[in-house]
């Protein structure tokens, strides 16, 4: 198996573990009020995609087509929440989630890259 299909499946599988264990936590907090449904259907969402991550860490090479919509999952989250930790508008944990995110929106478009130049 070459190298760039290993790191390919690892991020991928870190990614959909970590999210398996830390998206559920939503469903256990509070929402806003005025925006429940739009909080649930974020986290039943997220949870799908964290299936995805499963899915393309079996067989990067074929669902390599799939790495740049996961990219654009994990930036459609990241850079929001970031932006509002760092005005203050955001609690840390917040923050830190979407830190997270952005790491690995790095790395998924690490091993695209990798997988790519595989091809």
């Amino acid at each position: 198996m070459p190298s760039a299909d290993l790191f390919a499946q690892r991020v991928f599988l870190i990614a959909g573990a970590y999210g398996f264990v830390a998206v559920p936590i939503i469903y256990f907090t509070d929402a806003p009020d005025p925006h429940r449904l739009m909080y649930f259907a974020f986290a039943g969402i997220a949870l799908v995609f964290q299936g995805v991550f499963i899915v393309i860490s079996r067989n990067p090479g074929r669902y390599a087509p799939l790495m740049p919509l996961c990219i654009f999952e994990k930036l459609s989250f990241g850079v929001p929440a970031v932006a509002f930790w760092s005005r203050g508008q955001a609690e840390m944990n917040l923050g830190l989630g979407g830190i997270v995110d952005l790491v690995f929106a790095a790395l998924f478009f690490i091993a695209r890259r990798r997988m790519t130049k595989l091809a």
